[in-house]
């Protein structure tokens, strides 16, 4: 009867210790989620210019369509806040997580 070197029997016992450590860990390309921006978020606000010469009419048109164009980049910049604010909540709860289902190393190399 042929005996076994000694290293065989050792990887036969630390063979399924490694993988199954390797198993419970997490792919290293996984990525925080992202959310998306709306367009409106996203686009410069222009506001209205008046003529050279204004008449009065100009003055109430533009002061109207000055108004509602504020209140559109207004509303703008509340989503593109309200988006970010989501996203950071997102990926917080993704790192921990993440972190709960990491397991301490167990081989040191």
């Amino acid at each position: 009867m042929m005996l076994k070197p000694r290293w065989t029997r050792i990887v036969l016992l630390a063979l399924p210790g490694m993988t199954a450590s390797c198993a419970a860990s997490l792919p290293p390309s996984a990525e925080p989620p992202r959310l998306t921006l709306p367009r409106a978020a996203t686009t410069s606000c222009v506001l209205g210019r008046l003529p050279e010469a204004p008449t009065q009419a100009d003055l109430e048109v533009a002061y109207v369509e000055r108004g509602a164009r504020l209140v559109a980049c207004e509303n703008a910049r509340a989503t593109a806040v309200e988006t970010l604010t989501a996203e950071r909540a997102l990926q917080d709860r993704w790192r921990r997580e993440t972190a709960a289902r990491r397991r301490p190393a167990i081989w040191p190399w």
